[in-house]
């Protein structure tokens, strides 16, 4: 069925007028019908049952129910909560209080407690029940299907109903579709201002972030409103309450999980901080923090009120009445009263006076009716859809009638109407409200498929009239780039822009392996110093630097493993001291040595910490060890990756999903150094037998990657008599016995005839020209055997597998004409030629090594 035209406020008004009362589901309406009269009228003429029984504003009569639960009966306070809710909900759908006990499985002790408490309290429900309008009196009801059975209970014998409805269906704006929320507040703002304020209503889901957002906006641009945030939002009192959980969380809780409540109490403290233990933290600005901690869980929440009033200079009286009320004030801040509070303060909504001026904040799951000029519309997704009560008592089909009228009068509320809605968040496409499936005849998923009109983000003028001003500033242009660096970029050029600008937080595993490194480096320059027995007091202060970060139930452990992760590094060391005097860089050292200020012993050692910027090729980068003048070495505390592994995850085109180039950029520089040598850079992961070494079976052999350079082309490396050999040697055995019987000049004539193809994926050489070609050959030298033909299968495999865990002179000039187009393209990108894509060269990124993933949306590609 499509949208109904709803009557409007004028003309529901004339067809009312004469009725001496007029009853309404809704006090907004109920409100516009008694701006319009045009003649005295004696007692209420628009109103609601509720309003109309009670002689009084509604109440919410669950808190008070509540309220006289817990104080008057022993009932828990999730226990009466639960009979509370129950208890009013079946009595408004069923008109009377006792209903819910005929239904046997609500009707407990706890039930019949709160049925006997709460039927004797002067309630808006109880009114209800007792109250019925005069026979004599002349009644119009507005919109009755949508009252419930305890309202239509006040209802004399005769009245008239309205319908709000006409027969004709309403055209509704088109849906405005934006890119984001803050797009969508900015719509609002530019069209509200303070003089216009009353003439507008927001109608949004008041659990979604527009609410926070557009509250924050008309704050910020000095615009007053009303119907916004409530008791329960006030940042002091949530804040408050962020600071008595924080006092039960116990030793384990990090900076980050108490960050908001440290700005709030303006304890600043860098972000590097989030992954420590608060307790372990030596930091004058949490010191507050520490003792209010330790103080507050002998206090009662009067003290923890007056303690948190001095330090914020805040004055917290709403707090201090609401925790009177609830008879806890002077209770001691134990963990189960704490929990108690916070269960109260998300089941309940505390009321608060407020200034009934502005643009108006509407509820789309409460309001039905909006009586302004303008209205806007944010959102419209499923999360405006009701969730009817799944209770005996309620009749679904009623219920979404209801709802769904609800729903419909509300679209058509004001004069103009403005619906402004996204088509996807976060990558995902938004769904629309619920009710729309059923107002609108065709089939549809996105907004976009409806009657709609796509919106590019405007930028509204800075307040205050101030105005952007241009800046002519050339950007400082990127001469070199780092490994870490271009596997980001790589990955995703906007995670790398965000890593130029947002700080992280330090982690166990950085201040693991930089003081890891830091040994290596001194016991290269100082073995003496270190004897076998100072490893357990290093593996100690290694553990104490870490501490921090880890629960105390890791400590043992993490022990364990540092002293394994010592000892292997010292036997290395021992068995394959650094040689040669030749320096592959000319920098010195990189930073400062946590263990040559420990023992006081300087380091200036010329293999270790050897730092390079090669503005030539655009590479930089720090290198662990220069073993020799052709052999680097990086130490890594992570699980071992095999050669293949390695080149794989360097490849160009297109890039792998886990980007690493780490080896293929430090050898690049190397040749440039040592130029036509073959050389070697070996990833050496000192915790990678740990487990062997605990049982005694532990090899230097297993920490160890190598990959190798080779000064010559790919096709040149494979075509030498050393390969061929090989292929003799070294290969499966049926490549082993085909090859022997055939000589050099047989294999290298196949090079001759036909170019090795560029793939690296092993049927498809075996399918090419070449691979054809050389087992033809092979068959006509040494016979058409099977034999024959699976051994040229597997030579083709093992010249691959050459391939594929090697870097040839080929590969690096790729790379380097790879590092020209990345650095061309990153500088344009920063003189502001274009955005920062999401997607990288492979792509969408990689999420799980995307280090700002709250600062990217997924699916967003520009």
């Amino acid at each position: 069925m499509p949208i109904t035209r709803a009557k409007s406020i004028d003309s529901l008004y004339q067809e009312c007028k004469d009725f001496d009362l007029v009853l309404v589901p809704d006090a907004p309406m109920a409100s516009a019908l008694n701006q319009r009269l045009d003649k005295p009228h004696f007692g209420p003429f628009a109103i609601t049952p509720r309003r109309l029984a009670a002689r009084r504003r509604e109440q919410a009569e669950d808190r008070l129910a509540f309220l006289e639960l817990i104080q008057t009966t022993d009932l828990a306070w999730k226990e009466a909560a639960y009979a509370v809710g129950n208890l009013l909900q079946c009595w408004e759908y069923q008109a009377t209080a006792d209903a819910i006990l005929e239904y046997e499985r609500f009707a407990t002790d706890a039930t019949h407690t709160a049925v006997d408490c709460v039927a004797e309290m002067d309630t808006t429900s109880r009114r209800l029940t007792e109250y019925s309008v005069d026979d004599g009196t002349s009644v119009a009801v507005v919109g009755i299907k949508q009252f419930t059975a305890l309202e239509r209970s006040v209802l004399p014998s005769e009245y008239e109903t309205i319908d709000p409805f006409t027969d004709e269906p309403f055209d509704h704006s088109p849906f405005r579709i934006l890119d984001s929320p803050a797009a969508i507040v900015d719509v609002v703002l530019d069209t509200v201002t303070q003089e216009n304020a009353d003439d507008v209503g927001v109608v949004l889901d008041g659990a979604s972030q527009y609410s926070s957002l557009i509250e924050s906006a008309l704050e910020a641009a000095d615009i007053p409103y009303y119907g916004g945030p409530g008791f329960n939002d006030d940042t002091h009192h949530r804040a408050f309450l962020q600071l008595l959980r924080s006092v039960h969380a116990g030793q384990d809780t990090r900076v980050g999980d108490v960050r908001p409540l440290l700005t709030q109490l303006g304890m600043s403290i860098n972000i590097e901080h989030d992954e420590k233990r608060l307790y372990d933290l030596d930091r004058p600005e949490v010191d507050w923090l520490l003792e209010f901690r330790e103080e507050v869980s002998d206090d009662t929440f009067a003290g923890a009120i007056e303690a948190y009033e001095a330090v914020t200079d805040s004055a917290l009286d709403a707090l201090r009445d609401e925790l009177e009320t609830l008879g806890i004030l002077n209770d001691v801040v134990s963990e189960v009263a704490v929990d108690r509070l916070e269960f109260y303060l998300q089941s309940y909504e505390v009321p608060i006076d407020r200034e009934n001026e502005g643009v108006l904040l509407a509820d789309a799951k409460s309001a039905a009716h909006v009586d302004r000029p303008v209205v806007f519309y944010l959102g419209l997704d499923e999360g405006w859809t009701h969730s009817s009560p799944r209770r005996p008592w309620v009749d679904q089909d009623q219920e979404f009638e209801r709802n769904i009228r609800q729903f419909q009068l509300m679209l058509q509320s004001g004069v103009d109407q403005y619906y402004l809605v996204q088509n996807t968040a976060g990558g995902t496409p938004v769904t629309p409200c619920l009710y729309f499936e059923e107002l609108f005849d065709e089939e549809f998923e996105h907004f976009s498929e409806l009657d709609s009109i796509h919106h590019s983000r405007t930028f509204r003028p800075t307040q205050d009239g101030f105005e952007k001003e241009s800046l002519d500033i050339t950007p400082e242009e990127v001469a070199a780039l780092s490994q870490s660096s271009l596997n980001t970029y790589v990955n995703s050029p906007r995670d790398h822009f965000f890593s130029r600008l947002v700080d992280n937080p330090d982690k166990d595993y950085f201040r693991e392996g930089n003081l890891f490194h830091d040994f290596a480096e001194f016991y290269v320059a100082h073995p003496d110093v270190i004897e076998d027995e100072a490893l357990d007091e290093i593996a100690t202060v290694i553990l104490d630097e870490v501490d921090p970060f880890l629960r105390n139930v890791d400590r043992e452990v993490r022990h364990t493993k540092y002293r394994i992760g010592l000892q292997t590094i010292v036997e290395f060391l021992d068995t394959n001291p650094p040689r040669g005097d030749e320096l592959l860089a000319t920098s010195g050292g990189w930073g400062q040595n946590f263990f040559a200020a420990y023992y006081d012993h300087p380091i200036d050692a010329s293999h270790t910490e050897r730092w390079f910027e090669n503005t030539d090729l655009g590479l930089k980068g720090k290198i662990d060890l220069v073993h020799d003048p052709t052999h680097l070495l990086d130490y890594k505390s992570g699980t071992k990756k095999s050669a293949y592994s390695i080149v794989k995850h360097s490849a160009l085109d297109p890039p792998s999903d886990k980007p690493n180039f780490q080896a293929l950029l430090y050898l690049a520089h190397q040749r440039t150094e040592q130029p036509n040598e073959e050389l070697r850079f070996a990833f050496f992961h000192f915790l990678e037998t740990i487990d062997d070494v605990v049982t005694g079976e532990g090899s230097l052999d297993d920490c160890l990657t190598t990959v190798t350079y080779y000064p010559l082309t790919y096709e040149e490396y494979i075509a030498r008599p050393a390969v061929f050999t090989e292929l003799q040697e070294e290969a499966a055995n049926d490549c082993n016995k085909t090859f022997s019987k055939t000589e050099y000049e047989v294999y290298r004539v196949v090079f001759d005839a036909y170019e090795f193809p560029s793939t690296r994926d092993s049927d498809e050489l075996i399918d090419s020209e070449f691979g054809q070609c050389l087992t033809e050959r092979m068959k006509a030298e040494v016979g058409n055997y099977k034999y024959v033909t699976k051994g040229c299968k597997q030579a083709l495999r093992h010249l691959l597998r050459i391939r594929n865990q090697n870097y040839f002179s080929d590969d690096v000039d790729a790379f380097e004409q790879f590092i020209r187009e990345r650095l061309d393209e990153l500088n344009a990108r920063r003189a502001g030629e274009e955005r920062f894509p999401v997607q990288g060269l492979g792509g969408d990124p990689n999420y799980r090594y995307v280090n700002n993933r709250d600062c990217i949306l997924e699916g967003e590609t520009r």
